[in-house]
């Protein structure tokens, strides 16, 4: 299964992260309104985001979203942790250019790896911040269903048979 696929629609075209993304991924994540809620709220600062891009570089997981029309790179996001014995893997790590917030792009993006992830497992996982609410929101928006919840994080599980009866 190749977890770092390229997929396009009309809005956004998703790839490999590379190394060579680094400055302009850099840019997109600078802005410190992107973390606010996140629990490493700090990312925008380059050698907390050098971290997080080197693990996605590692993880064989990581995407570079880009605007299709311009080629820009508008943020990040990765599959992660596939369990073959409960047939499921994660997506998260995502973050978008504050350009993009209010617009259809994140709705996009979530639908291309949701629609790609269902081609392979039956349950997708997404691990998210207690307080990052704009996160929250939008998965629930995909039907995911929270399954649990501790002091710092929730998780909610999306279901290939939900994800259909919803598209």
């Amino acid at each position: 299964m190749n977890w770092q696929p390229t997929l396009k629609s009309d809005l956004l075209e998703l790839r490999p992260l590379q190394a060579s993304d680094f400055e302009d991924l850099y840019k997109a994540a600078a802005d410190p309104l992107i973390w606010e809620q996140h629990p490493e709220t700090h990312r925008y600062k380059r050698d907390l985001f050098g971290k997080y891009f080197e693990s996605g570089l590692q993880s064989n997981g990581a995407l570079s979203i880009l605007d299709k029309s311009t080629g820009e790179i508008l943020g990040s996001s990765r599959f992660y942790d596939l369990d073959l014995t409960t047939n499921q893997i994660a997506i998260g790590y995502t973050f978008l250019s504050r350009k993009c917030w209010g617009k259809s792009h994140n709705k996009e993006l979530k639908k291309m790896m949701i629609d790609y992830a269902f081609n392979h497992v039956d349950r997708i996982v997404f691990h998210i911040g207690i307080n990052n609410i704009r996160s929250r929101k939008a998965i629930e928006k995909t039907g995911a269903v929270l399954e649990h919840q501790d002091e710092s994080s929730v998780i909610y599980k999306l279901t290939k048979e939900t994800w259909y009866k919803r598209s």
